[in-house]
């Protein structure tokens, strides 16, 4: 190559380098699964994101629930998926603004084991209660203020990390009873869900939203939203997998009655 192109080049490169630095949006996701299969989920849609915005598209790791809130709480992502409560916090530290969601809502289950004597939720006050993790909105934030708000029943809450821990821990006879939501319940193994009961269903919230940081301005924010609007559209079957079934278009509208329930006070 003749010499007096290398400057140029070289300066060609680094801008372009520049702009694409420059361009960077990054995903967080609530950890439901192990990082591996959230990768493999989200992969497909970032890589159409990527192709729709023109900015590079990475997800952010999270360890645990309690990362991933104090990173949202910090800001640290552009686009997150985060349940319902979450938004809540989420909006009131940031201003995240919730744009899509399943139609479906979520509701909290609360279970026993099928043989369990335990026939209403009195019978539960002070007896060890399974929950995923103290935030997770419907199994254990919305179930535990329901059961003190409405019935006056105080649990020993047991927190084993994860849905399907929840229900062996009942299924096993290690917890009188455990906190859910409805989906993950049906998605149990015919085996695990023929040995438990639903005891109490809490009311129904509007299910885990997508949500973008006010960082991003108006016009890339319209751009991000239109984008991720159009492949859940057309490739409904690529948000089944988050899990978000039939993508409906939201506002933080739909969440704001959770302000009421004060549900901060059985935070952790």
């Amino acid at each position: 190559m003749n010499t007096l192109f290398r400057p140029a080049l070289s300066l060609l490169l680094l801008l372009t380098s520049q702009v694409s630095l420059a361009c960077l949006l990054t995903i967080g996701v609530v950890p439901q699964f192990e990082q591996r299969k959230l990768l493999e989920i989200w992969q497909p849609i970032m890589d159409q994101l990527s192709q729709a915005t023109e900015c590079r598209v990475d997800l952010a790791g999270s360890e645990n629930i309690p990362d991933f809130e104090a990173k949202f709480m910090a800001g640290r992502f552009d686009i997150a998926y985060m349940n319902p409560y979450h938004a809540v916090m989420a909006h009131a530290a940031q201003g995240y603004e919730p744009f899509l969601r399943s139609k479906s809502n979520l509701q909290g289950v609360l279970v026993v084991k099928d043989d369990s004597p335990i026939k209403d939720v009195s019978e539960l006050q002070g007896q060890p209660v399974a929950f995923p993790s103290p935030n997770a909105l419907g199994a254990s934030l919305l179930m535990r203020a329901e059961l003190k708000n409405l019935h006056g029943v105080d649990v020993d809450a047991r927190y084993v990390n994860t849905h399907p821990s929840v229900y062996l821990h009942v299924a096993k006879g290690l917890t009188v009873a455990g906190g859910g939501v409805q989906k993950t319940f049906d998605e149990q193994p015919q085996v695990i869900r023929d040995r438990l009961r639903v005891l109490y269903s809490t009311r129904e919230t509007p299910s885990h939203p997508l949500v973008i940081h006010p960082r991003l301005g108006k016009e890339q924010t319209q751009t991000v939203i239109k984008a991720l609007t159009k492949i859940a559209s057309e490739q409904p079957a690529l948000f089944d997998a988050i899990p978000m079934p039939g993508p409906t278009a939201t506002t933080y509208r739909d969440y704001q009655p959770l302000e009421e329930l004060h549900l901060e006070q059985f935070q952790h």
